[in-house]
């Protein structure tokens, strides 16, 4: 449902005095328009947002105490209403019959338009099957082939190629950067989508403000690769276990230029990848296992967060989340009670991180290299092994229909 106006709706709280300008005649409703228009600038999204929060939690929700935009009903006989409100619009979960109890009460105190069942949002194709849901940004990466203007048939295998490195003195600079920004900011986006993208994207990103031919031209064997497989996306499947799991890996020293590392971790929520990230790390490790205990602090927090949305959906974790690392001596750190020179620096996360273990949130698991799903995110790699590590992301590719 699309909120027209959102912004409009909230409640003006002080007076607000104007003139307009002279040689024009404002109708008193457009001097009333246009002194809320302007009041906006300032505070009136967030008193919108607060009258639509009342306005949801007087018909028997409740905000999540994890999430301000995400709204829950339940009702006696165990059916959960969940609402969430993203980019002035409403989406509601499948409970049929709630769903059309709720739009009447909002349509007698909001201009709101039913835009049905949710088919395309922000960019983001959306075609649900029996056996689940398919997300993909077909047009949105068709968007942006064309705005590189990419129209030979030239494709790529892999986003990067092994052991290539970027510095910030890389070849000469570029002449207009304008092209490169926009190209890399749309690589952001498509990456909601489109985590084998996301680890070249993190290292194009970090150019932006110094981009170089190299860097250029790398962003262009992005859309090259994209080109060749575009219409992968991601598949939440309908039966499937509610059990989560992670796996976390880190690239120690893998900037050339200061040297830091590179966390990678996924999250699965039973055969359906949920969440990952691609970050450079705060400070300089001093050894792999640093480097991958930091990795371990990211994952465990990021869990930490996914099941207290759980609980709200209603898929509580009765069991500790496994989280798979390809480091003995992380996991040796993480079970150890006494702390040494060699780990006092990370001893906050040490401590955060054997907090999650005693309390059973997490269980650290050793897991093969080759197995270890995370490695995507940490580097490039050959074809062949980023087609299986893309497998184990359960990517699917969906022909156009």
């Amino acid at each position: 449902m699309d909120v027209k106006n959102a912004f409009l709706n909230g409640d003006l709280k002080k007076k607000v005095y104007m003139k307009p300008s002279s040689g024009y005649s404002y109708p008193s409703s457009k001097v009333c328009l246009l002194r809320k228009a302007l009041y906006s600038l300032k505070q009136a999204p967030r008193e919108w947002f607060d009258k639509f929060s009342t306005t949801i939690c007087n018909l028997s929700f409740t905000c999540s105490p994890h999430e301000s935009a995400l709204f829950i009903r339940k009702s006696e006989c165990g059916v959960i209403l969940l609402l969430l409100y993203v980019d002035d619009r409403i989406i509601t979960g499948d409970a049929v019959d709630g769903i059309s109890n709720l739009k009447a009460p909002l349509h007698r105190i909001f201009k709101m338009k039913d835009l049905g069942s949710l088919s395309y949002f922000l960019g983001l194709k959306v075609i649900s099957t029996d056996d689940g849901i398919y997300l993909s940004q077909v047009k949105y990466a068709s968007d942006l082939l064309a705005r590189a203007d990419i129209t030979d048939s030239r494709t790529e295998y892999t986003p990067l190629e092994p052991n290539v490195c970027f510095t910030p003195m890389d070849d000469t600079v570029l002449d207009n950067p304008t092209l490169y920004r926009q190209l890399v900011g749309g690589l952001v986006y498509l990456t909601v989508t489109r985590p084998d993208i996301a680890y070249l994207v993190h290292v194009l990103s970090q150019f932006l403000s110094a981009s170089r031919t190299t860097h250029y031209a790398a962003a262009l064997r992005v859309l090259c690769y994209i080109k060749g497989i575009l219409f992968h996306g991601l598949y939440f499947f309908t039966h499937s276990s509610l059990s989560l799991q992670a796996y976390s890996d880190a690239d120690w020293a893998g900037d050339p230029t200061y040297r830091r590392s590179t966390t990678g971790y996924c999250l699965f929520f039973g055969d359906s990848l949920i969440s990952w990230r691609v970050k450079k790390q705060m400070f300089i490790a001093r050894s792999s296992t640093e480097a991958k205990y930091r990795a371990f602090a990211d994952t465990t927090s990021e869990v930490v967060s996914i099941c207290w949305l759980l609980e709200d959906f209603g898929a509580p974790q009765s069991s500790p989340i496994d989280v798979f690392c390809d480091n003995c001596s992380a996991i040796q750190i993480a079970h150890n009670d006494v702390f040494h020179e060699h780990i006092k620096h990370i001893e906050i996360d040490c401590h955060f991180v054997r907090q999650c273990i005693l309390t059973t949130v997490v269980r650290l698991i050793i897991v093969e290299t080759l197995d270890q799903t995370a490695n995507i995110f940490t580097k490039a790699h050959h074809p062949t092994r980023f087609r299986t590590l893309i497998s184990k992301l359960k990517m699917v590719f969906l022909a156009p229909t």
